[in-house]
């Protein structure tokens, strides 16, 4: 999908293409998980496949017509490096042929807004282990997905449009109660509003609330952002509830600010002074 100008100008203020060593060290740490499944999930069936798909945010599968091809032992590399990623493999020819598949490819199915995205044969049959880890690595996006210097390009080459950032600090006290609340919040909007987390806490995400004018005595806030015309507004929060995030989206799909609803009260303090 081609990047508006507007979307453009927004990722060359959030993020540089060179990560620093401290944000690169985090994803690596975030992503490798010695718990996770070692081996993926054999398909051989379409009930099967369809099943597997439905029941993860995101699962990646590799669809092969020979388990005995280089890329094969890649793809089985990765999988212990994606804790949150399910993983699929699948050599079960009407598998394939109901996927339409035709040649040996590997493919991201994404939940949150119903997204297939998929490596055909020539990107597969030259495949490494990082190029592997990092087409998932930018395209895992979940219900909620934590923002950083990789998971923003799939953010902004999802088809949706709209975004709303949860602004706090993950060490903070009220952490696990306000996600579990964000993400129930999410799975309202499927398809209609990307939800991230930015941690606060992370040096690196100054220049996130910097972008919508917020102090750090203003966190946790609530950021919501159209990536067509880069139109935004901000919410604080003293606590996170379902019904105050569903609020605030149904407000801004409606065409509704805060911010001109504050202005409008400003304006009418000082005539009255």
């Amino acid at each position: 999908m081609e990047a508006t100008p507007s979307r453009c100008l927004f990722l060359l203020f959030l993020f540089t293409c060179m990560l620093s060593p401290d944000v690169a060290a985090e994803i690596q740490e975030s992503s490798d998980d010695s718990s996770a499944p070692q081996e993926p999930v054999r398909l051989t069936g379409v009930p099967a496949a369809m099943e597997f798909i439905a029941a993860a945010e995101v699962a990646v599968i590799g669809f092969f017509q020979d388990l005995e091809i280089p890329t094969v032992p890649v793809f089985r590399g990765v999988v212990k490096k994606f804790q949150d990623v399910s993983f699929g493999i699948s050599t079960d020819s009407e598998v394939l042929a109901h996927y339409n598949i035709t040649e040996n490819t590997i493919s991201l199915f994404r939940l949150v807004d119903n997204e297939h995205l998929i490596l055909g044969s020539e990107d597969v049959e030259s495949i490494d282990d990082t190029r592997l880890s990092r087409f998932i690595e930018i395209n895992s996006l979940h219900f909620v997905t934590e923002y950083n210097p990789v998971t923003v390009i799939g953010l902004f080459n999802s088809m949706v449009q709209i975004h709303l950032l949860l602004i706090m600090d993950k060490a903070s006290p009220e952490y696990e109660e306000s996600m579990h609340r964000y993400h129930k919040a999410a799975k309202l909007f499927q398809g209609k509003i990307l939800f991230i987390l930015v941690d606060s806490g992370v040096k690196e995400n100054g220049k996130v609330i910097s972008f919508f004018k917020l102090n750090k005595s203003e966190l946790p806030a609530l950021a919501i952002y159209r990536t067509l015309d880069e139109e935004w507004d901000t919410l604080n929060v003293a606590e996170v509830s379902v019904e105050l995030v569903q609020n605030f989206c149904d407000g801004f799909l409606k065409g509704k600010r805060l911010s001109e609803s504050h202005d409008t009260e400003e304006k009418t303090q000082k005539v009255e002074l």
